[in-house]
């Protein structure tokens, strides 16, 4: 049996003393070994949430970041303070300084450690293609094939020569858990696109997807953007399950539970999933 927890998310389980920000860090257990996605945007709430599920970072057998926003690397310093070595899975793109830019302003947004700083203080493991983190549990690799829209940010920048350009999301990945009855698929911010993340792994991993966890970034999704993602989701996935947060949005929630009834839920910080 595989156990997913998010342990960070924009809101907390109801009535529980979990903490919620904004950012996203789920813990997933095969059984065998204990993998961290994400580390959330800052540590006070990672280890209090960790915590609270009487579980500790020496535990942790490996580090898997979905991309560089510091909402997703913020308790990244802290992590790999604590545990010095320890496996981490990126995209070869991380490294590259990620910015936001509004009404002319920039703000640096990109993770807190630098990939030089990364691979002195962990066994850093850049990969564009999917790799096993630990047993049954494979990054997607960079999802290249992006003929669906993506999930941007109108404010994402980054560097280009002596100006800026929109943020290519070339750092942006998934991961892939392995049960019995198909496929988990657990997102960090889905900035490649759902469809397109979908897409990929139905192609790469040549199994049904039966759940998909995390953000998907279709909180700037509407009318007939929105609609797409619905009626491929219907057509071609068949009963999926789905667990949005983070950066989905109210409206896309919304839609989603209109046509998928209650196999849409909530995911926040408290969320327990088993997949058996």
């Amino acid at each position: 049996m595989v156990k997913i927890n998010c342990l960070t998310e924009n809101s907390a389980l109801r009535g529980s003393h979990f903490w919620g920000e904004h950012g996203l860090s789920f813990l997933i257990d095969t059984g065998q070994e204990v993998l961290l996605f994400d580390t959330g945007q800052t540590a006070p709430v990672l280890l209090h949430n960790l915590a609270l599920l009487g579980r500790s970072l020496a535990e942790i057998d490996a580090l898997a970041l979905s991309h560089a926003h510091n909402d997703h690397t913020g308790g990244l310093p802290v992590v790999l303070s604590q545990r010095p070595g320890l496996p981490v899975y990126a995209n070869p793109d991380i490294g590259r300084p990620r910015y936001s830019r509004k009404a002319g302003r920039f703000r640096f947004i990109g993770s807190p450690l630098s990939v030089e700083a990364m691979a002195r203080l962990a066994d850093l493991r850049l990969n564009a293609v999917p790799a096993e983190i630990v047993a049954g549990v494979w990054t997607t690799g960079e999802i290249v094939a992006r003929p669906e829209p993506e999930g941007r940010g109108d404010s994402h920048v980054v560097p280009a020569g002596e100006g800026w350009q929109p943020d290519p999301y070339q750092d942006d990945m998934s991961l892939v858990v392995e049960t019995p009855r198909g496929l988990v698929l657990v997102c960090g911010c889905c900035h490649a696109g759902l469809l397109n993340t979908l897409a990929h792994v139905s192609q790469a991993f040549q199994r049904p997807i039966i759940a998909v966890l995390g953000g998907t970034h279709l909180v700037s999704a509407r009318g007939t953007a929105l609609d797409r993602v619905v009626g491929v989701l219907a057509e071609q996935y068949g009963p999926l399950r789905l667990y949005p947060n983070h950066c989905s949005g109210e409206r896309a929630f919304v839609a989603l539970v209109t046509a998928f009834g209650d196999r849409v839920q909530p995911c926040p910080a408290g969320m327990t999933l088993t997949f058996d």
